[in-house]
């Protein structure tokens, strides 16, 4: 019978619930998300948040600012895979950011450097938001962007497509740059 517990579909819905509340990069069957410093941030706010009541004020809110950190995330990703497939890497550009526990830096040699640019891009662009925490996944990305001689020329797009303006606040789409 189909409900019975041989049945190896019977807890899918429930496996499929579970699996979106560990997918905290938005990215179904994500095994790496408490590798990272802001991923275990992330996961405690969800561990916390499911022990709360549904109804109270503070569920409301670990929910919101879950939600909150989510949307940037998946905005940051987006501003980096727009730069990735302006600079021709249409195909690659998911690749390129897809980081996993199993992802290495490229040469040691480019740690340095890749941390460099990376500061850089966070202190002289808005490619990350103003209170974003650098993640070390980007490194990673940056590494590879090195290791393809391309990380320079990502660093001048961010900066044309996503210049740093008073105030923190970010270009409109209408005073970009044109392409």
């Amino acid at each position: 019978p189909l409900c019975s517990n041989n049945n190896p579909y019977a807890s899918f819905g429930a496996t499929l619930a579970r699996d979106e509340e560990q997918n905290l990069w938005s990215t179904p069957h994500d095994v790496t998300h408490t590798e990272a410093d802001d991923d275990r941030v992330l996961y405690n706010m969800i561990v916390v948040r499911n022990q709360l009541d549904k109804d109270s004020e503070e569920w409301q809110k670990l929910n919101y600012d879950i939600y909150t950190l989510r949307q940037t995330r998946k905005e940051v990703r987006s501003r980096w895979k727009h730069i990735l497939e302006d600079l021709g890497f249409q195909k690659e550009a998911d690749s390129l950011l897809s980081v996993t526990k199993l992802s290495i830096i490229s040469d040691s040699q480019n740690m340095s450097k890749a941390r460099d640019i990376l500061l850089k891009l966070s202190e002289e662009t808005n490619i990350f938001p103003t209170s974003w925490e650098l993640s070390e996944r980007y490194l990673f990305v940056v590494d590879r962007l090195i290791a393809l001689d391309a990380a320079d020329e990502f660093f001048k797009m961010a900066s044309t497509v996503y210049p740093k303006r008073p105030g923190g606040d970010r270009a409109d789409e209408s005073q970009k740059a044109p392409q």
